[in-house]
């Protein structure tokens, strides 16, 4: 089992409100770039979408829940299978997107339970609730050619340390999809 993060990115690190549905000053930076940038399994996510499961923050799930499953291209249709696990202390009822369900009790436990695949995308919370108990294995970014000087980063300051390998690096339409794994421990 392997945890891979996925996230729409800046050059500065900023990873909040790529898609501008969250209404800040600077969202909607991923979107700048033309849709054949951010359509499809630009992460090449292949079989682990396929046999993995997806972690989902609230307000993440919430967002893709509106979206997904109104589309019905072969990516969507892959998106709307995969089981999806939701992290929310305030959600009930995960019934709006086909797969879903609320974690119930800890979510670094359910992680650690997770016989398959873990892909957790957007999710900023979630994310550094993973990193602070070293459960990531893997990095997809997919870098915009932006820099923004406000916003959520995925590496805060004062975060924890990490020691990677980039793996491949890509040109994705505008931005290139990098994927960094753990070093030998």
């Amino acid at each position: 089992m392997s945890v891979i993060v996925i996230e729409f990115i800046t050059l500065d690190g900023i990873v909040s409100d790529p898609d501008g549905s969250g209404g800040t000053p600077t969202g909607g930076w991923a979107f700048r770039h033309g849709p054949e940038t951010v359509a499809g399994d630009k992460f090449l996510l292949g079989s682990v979408l396929d046999e993995g499961v997806m972690l989902l923050g609230r307000k993440t799930w919430q967002l893709f829940s509106r979206l997904w499953p109104r589309r019905d291209d072969p990516f969507s249709a892959r998106m709307n299978a995969v089981p999806k696990l939701v992290a929310s202390h305030t959600l009930t009822d995960a019934s709006a997107w086909a797969n879903s369900r609320v974690i119930d009790g800890d979510l670094v436990d359910a992680v650690k339970r997770e016989q398959r695949d873990v892909i957790t995308t957007g999710s900023l919370s979630v994310v550094q609730a993973l990193m602070a108990e070293d459960l990531i294995d893997e990095y997809r970014l997919l870098t915009f050619p932006t820099i923004l000087g406000t916003g959520e980063r995925l590496f805060p300051a004062g975060g924890p340390p990490a020691y990677l390998e980039c793996r491949s690096a890509e040109r994705a339409g505008a931005a290139v999809l990098t994927r960094y794994g753990r070093t030998a421990r």
